[in-house]
């Protein structure tokens, strides 16, 4: 059985940083591309950074790069987000998927997905 859980959400001031963990299970973690995607209410889900199976390649969304880190440790089954300057505009439940293929931004591709974190950004 798959499993993805999210974790390291909260309530944070703007301008103020996080750093969401996301732990898998049941999978072959290393031949996966991993991605981080949000939901703000009201919204789409949305794409916000994908790294490469084996961490070579990352790729973010316009309004997060400079600001937000995508990283792997493929030892411990684990993906990263590195989230700083955060902005009350970033408040929104994060997700963690995992996906067979090139690189993508397209979340209809993932294959897997966690349950979410919530980030909350005050202003």
């Amino acid at each position: 059985q798959v499993q993805l859980v999210e974790s390291g959400g909260g309530l944070v001031q703007a301008g103020g940083s996080l750093r969401l963990s996301c732990a898998t299970s049941g999978l072959t973690f290393s031949i996966y591309d991993m991605g981080w995607f949000r939901q703000a209410p009201g919204k789409e889900r949305e794409f916000v950074a994908g790294i490469s199976w084996g961490g070579g390649r990352s790729y973010y969304a316009d309004s997060m790069k400079g600001r937000f880190t995508i990283s792997r440790d493929n030892a411990k089954n684990t993906v990263y987000l590195q989230m700083n300057s955060l902005k009350p505009e970033d408040t929104a439940v994060y997700y963690c998927a995992a996906r067979r293929g090139p690189e993508s931004s397209t979340k209809g591709l993932y294959n897997y997905w966690g349950q979410g974190t919530q980030v909350t950004v005050s202003s």
